[in-house]
């Protein structure tokens, strides 16, 4: 009985924990907030709580027109997880930084093409990626993209 008690509070521990995921959601892009290079003309986000880590599916259409639809399953272990939708990439690594903060690192054949920081406002309003790469001509490139919670 006592080792029952104890297992139900571990999984209600584990489950408020799973359930407060401040990324967990959809979120919007703010095309006028946002600053980049390429800026997309509609990007919507859904993120979903997994253990120890996070579910994406991204849908939108980019600055040429073309629709895209990027998805990934990666646990905040730093690994490389199957990155799917996303041009000239295939793995992405996430790590957490803290509660509200992580990181990404994106690759195409294990060489580093994309990092990025996602950071969720204080209030759980506003999600922030700033990225790092290099464009076409091979110059150094950073964006900001800022998302809402729908």
């Amino acid at each position: 009985m006592r080792k029952a008690m104890l297992l139900l509070a571990v999984l209600g521990l584990a489950w408020t924990l799973w359930a407060a995921e401040p990324f967990a959601g959809t979120w919007k892009e703010n095309v006028a907030k946002s600053h980049t290079s390429t800026p997309n003309k509609n990007q919507v986000v859904e993120f979903t709580a997994q253990e120890n880590g996070l579910k994406l599916a991204a849908d939108g259409i980019d600055a040429d027109g073309k629709t895209f639809h990027v998805t990934y399953a990666a646990k905040f272990d730093g690994s490389d997880y199957p990155l799917t939708g996303f041009t000239g990439a295939d793995t992405i690594a996430i790590k957490r930084i803290d509660a509200n903060t992580f990181s990404e690192l994106i690759k195409k054949a294990g060489e580093e093409v994309v990092s990025a920081r996602l950071v969720v406002s204080k209030d759980g309003k506003t999600l922030t990626r700033t990225t790092k790469e290099k464009n076409a001509k091979g110059q150094n490139v950073s964006s900001t993209y800022v998302l809402e919670k729908q």
